[in-house]
């Protein structure tokens, strides 16, 4: 059985701890719709998306801190990990930045490269694609209403079938999911989820990559609704020290047996 905790460090990032590796990993997470250690069911499935590093990591899924100011950006963000870091760990280690979290990973790894071994930029990119960014937007205007099903639902359909009109007929299983997430309850205040798309909108980082200098490993699948196969050709490209690997047929966040192949042997 997989050790895990949670809690909160000492300048407020919420964390899920798993493992017992003599080596520490930090994975920025993805776009939450609060800011809060994970729970129930969402806890499980996380913690056993990254079980695979548990043997040889101690590891830290962590998140924003809550209550954000207006107006906080990927840069604010980037700063706070780094300040955990500093704070808790005083060491360099490896970074997997995922989705959301690999943009403020980018960030971090380019203003802080004497705490960063190795990073992995999961199912993200400089930038999101413009279709991703309207509908994030579009999740943070339903938030703001407290339609809190209907954001789900938007969020989840786009996941499955973004361009698609077979998405219609997906619809059931939209609203089932929906429902699943709604009995874990919902936010009391969505200002952090907004505050965070609003962030990730206006970021681009493609003529700041060249100043990340760790070894680098973009991963994702070519069916990334948020990116896209360029998206990511670019973001490695333009890292100096960086390796690119996209799967075939797979959507958001790439996941599978290959997958923790390939990162296993990476940071290895």
């Amino acid at each position: 059985m997989t050790d895990t905790a949670s809690g909160y460090f000492k300048n407020g990032l919420p964390y899920n701890k798993l493992g017992s590796g003599s080596e520490t990993m930090i994975i920025f997470q993805g776009l939450l719709f609060e800011n809060k250690p994970l729970k129930g069911s969402m806890a499980k499935s996380f913690i056993k998306a990254y079980s695979f590093l548990a043997k040889d990591y101690t590891v830290y899924i962590v998140t924003r801190k809550p209550d954000l100011p207006e107006g906080y950006t990927i840069q604010n963000m980037a700063d706070d990990y780094a300040q955990m870091i500093k704070e808790e760990f005083k060491t360099p280690m490896d970074i997997l930045g995922v989705s959301t979290g690999g943009s403020i990973a980018q960030q971090f790894a380019a203003d802080n490269p004497d705490l960063v071994k190795k990073l992995i930029i999961h199912s993200s990119a400089y930038s999101l694609n413009e279709k991703a960014k309207k509908l994030q937007l579009e999740v943070g205007e339903l938030a703001r209403q407290y339609k809190w099903k209907k954001a789900f639902g938007h969020l989840i359909s786009f996941m499955i079938l973004p361009d698609n009109f077979l998405k219609y007929f997906v619809k059931p299983v939209v609203w089932f999911i929906s429902q699943l997430i709604a009995l874990m309850g919902f936010p009391e205040d969505p200002s952090d989820l907004i505050i965070t798309i609003n962030a990730e909108d206006k970021f681009n980082f493609k003529d700041h990559l060249k100043n990340i200098k760790s070894p680098s490993l973009v991963i994702a699948g070519d069916k990334d609704p948020f990116y896209s196969k360029k998206l990511f050709h670019d973001t490695a490209e333009n890292i100096p020290n960086s390796k690119l690997i996209i799967y075939k047929g797979m959507g958001h966040p790439a996941s599978g047996k290959q997958f923790i192949k390939d990162v296993l042997s990476f940071l290895n």
